[in-house]
């Protein structure tokens, strides 16, 4: 932040220099005129020669040398006007290039504000709050509703039930039994509970993700920037002509004016203007992509790792069937037990109730309501006695044996439903693939994407009967957050790798990868935060979309580069010639930078390809 306001500063200095200036100049008074111009570029050189010798000791050379020199030789030979305008016209750049990098991600505030602060704790029979640092093992906590478990532990109470689906990405919650670890970072979808401490919170499953997290984004290598993969050929070229000019004629002006017209604005400029307008235009369609850097990386991506849950699945349980026994109807089951479902918190009845909506069934209120934490509920509604839950806790009503299985779904649950004490039928809860997945795998192919990798923390035999039928490149199942990274960071060796995700336990590879895309509507801060993309509405095409548009900036970006260039060199050999002053050279090369600015806008235009299955697709334009 600091340097971007050095950046406005410079800017400012810069221009008010080149004005005032202009101003004195046309009253007649040329010597203060070149002071005010002279110390409008004073602090633009001396900011640039200390970030030239930044750059040179970590081995890198780009671009400012060819402003710096054109800027220090117009001041030794006294064409203060032309340093003045090379000034603005780099402070211009740079401030730029500062705003599009503006929006980059911020520290891991966010990933660690979502563990609390404080839990409550038992403490000689009577619950007080404590800091998160004062939990010991063996303190015994109560985790009430809703509350992210502070630490890793053991369930203490006959039954808990937690969604996990941040850590280990199964979208279903979890019934939990006395004795059973609970990790730090899951939330508790149940009543409260009683956890028993096994570890301080810094040694905690979530405290080790954060720290994968941090590791992680020191060990990134950034990928090179445009403009710098272009300096080392043009700082080449310029020299040259440069150097024969002045030793030709034995005049010094002349690689003066060259240098200035060497001044490499198409790239300071018109790079960072394309980058910010494609930004902007991602923005349009709920695409936040922090900075010039991820946009560059997106359009350069090769291979695509993704995450199951909550990406190319909802992340939320849905009814993918209804099997009905003893003779009741489909739509007296889903009627009867969403009305029930009404009173209580729990995920899975939520989406009963959101399903029997779905349907427009009248739902009653229900009376004389009973919930069993991890069990089910019963009551009565519209006079009849209702109960549903686990497959198990209606079997023991009923006096059955328990049906088992999973409804013939690979990572779905049967929720049975009885009514006046008979077996009426159990509902098949799944978190399906997203609709459309196919279709975008192929538009991400056609993208230039070569190949796509599934990365999940389900099982294997889930993951794979989820993605049946999707053209994947490979299937890893059963992965912790290190091994995730380990993957990025081994199929980063082949190509740039772009890992998309929504979960805390996906926010290492995020951070790993040469650019990370969060499913930022309903995932985990975590994620957001350690991702260089995010999508800020629930829609996985979005991905598609956000991938063209990268493309198409950094395609107009180049054709900026290579016009502007190209006109810069004519203008160079024309300068070696005595064709143009320095001061003529600095104009042409306004010329020049305007031209490739508005070219460079049009990436404020792009329109990307929509994948909707009621819209026909329309062409990227560019």
């Amino acid at each position: 932040m600091i340097r971007g306001y050095i950046k406005t500063v410079l800017l400012l200095l810069a221009v008010s220099g080149l004005v005032a200036g202009l101003t004195i100049d046309l009253l007649g008074l040329g010597h203060i005129a070149k002071v005010l111009w002279t110390l409008g570029v004073a602090p633009v050189l001396i900011s640039l020669s200390l970030e030239i010798l930044r750059s040179l000791s970590r081995g890198e050379v780009g671009l400012d040398i060819v402003a710096a020199l054109s800027m220090s030789a117009a001041l030794v030979f006294g064409e203060t006007l032309a340093a003045a305008v090379i000034a603005v016209m780099y402070a211009g750049g740079t401030f730029l290039e500062s705003f599009a990098e503006g929006r980059a991600r911020r520290e891991m505030r966010a990933l660690l504000s979502r563990v609390p602060r404080r839990a409550m704790r038992y403490t000689k029979g009577k619950l007080e709050e404590v800091a998160l640092d004062d939990i010991r093992p063996d303190d015994l906590l109560l985790i009430r509703q809703g509350d992210v478990v502070p630490v890793d532990g053991q369930i203490a109470t006959e039954a808990a039930f937690v969604d996990a689906s941040a850590l280990t990405g199964e979208s279903l919650p979890v019934r939990l039994s006395r004795g059973a670890a609970a990790m730090s970072g899951s939330t508790n979808a149940g009543e409260p509970f009683d956890l028993l401490a096994t570890h301080r919170a810094r040694e905690s499953t979530y405290a080790g993700i954060v720290r994968l997290v941090e590791a992680a984004q020191r060990s990134k290598a950034p990928m090179a920037r445009l403009a710098d993969r272009w300096s080392l050929g043009f700082l080449a070229v310029t020299l040259a002509i440069a150097g024969a000019a002045w030793g030709a004629t034995g005049d010094p002006i002349r690689a003066v004016a060259v240098l200035v017209v060497a001044t490499p604005c198409p790239l300071i400029l018109a790079v960072p203007v394309a980058l910010v307008a494609g930004l902007s235009r991602a923005a349009h369609f709920g695409i936040l992509i922090k900075g010039a850097r991820p946009l560059e990386a997106m359009a350069r991506v090769q291979t695509l790792i993704l995450d199951k849950t909550g990406t190319l699945t909802d992340g939320r349980p849905r009814i993918v069937s209804i099997q009905c026994h003893n003779g009741f109807a489909e739509e007296d089951v889903l009627r009867l037990a969403a009305s029930l479902d009404q009173a209580s918190k729990h995920p899975v009845a939520q989406a009963v109730v959101d399903a029997a909506r779905a349907r427009d069934l009248a739902l009653s209120a229900p009376t004389d309501v009973s919930e069993i934490p991890g069990e089910g509920v019963c009551g009565r509604v519209a006079g009849r006695n209702v109960a549903l839950g686990g497959d198990g806790f209606i079997a023991r009503r009923l006096g059955l044996e328990p049906r088992g299985g999973t409804g013939g779904t690979a990572g779905s649950v049967l929720v049975a439903v009885s009514i006046d004490r008979q077996l009426a039928g159990h509902l098949v809860m799944a978190d399906p693939l997203r609709k459309g997945t196919n279709a975008l795998l192929d538009r991400l192919r056609s993208n230039g994407l070569s190949r796509i990798l599934l990365a999940t923390g389900d099982r294997f035999d889930v993951a794979s009967k989820v993605t049946e039928g999707l053209r994947l490149d490979g299937i890893h199942a059963d992965l912790t957050p290190d091994q995730k990274v380990l993957l990025v960071l081994t199929e980063r060796q082949n190509s740039p790798v772009m890992m998309v995700g929504d979960g805390v336990n996906d926010a290492p590879a995020l951070a790993a990868a040469n650019v990370g895309v969060a499913m930022g509507a309903r995932g985990a801060a975590a994620s957001s935060e350690a991702a260089g993309v995010v999508l800020l509405v629930d829609r996985i095409d979005r991905l598609g979309t956000g991938i063209e548009i990268a493309k198409g900036a950094q395609r107009i970006a180049l054709q900026s580069v290579v016009a502007g260039i190209g006109l810069s060199v004519a203008g160079m050999i024309a300068a070696a010639f005595g064709y143009l002053s320095p001061v003529q050279g600095a104009i042409l090369q306004e010329v020049i930078d305007v031209a490739v600015i508005l070219n460079a806008l049009r990436a404020l235009r792009i329109v990307p390809h929509e994948v909707s299955p009621q819209l026909p697709a329309k062409p990227l334009r560019a």
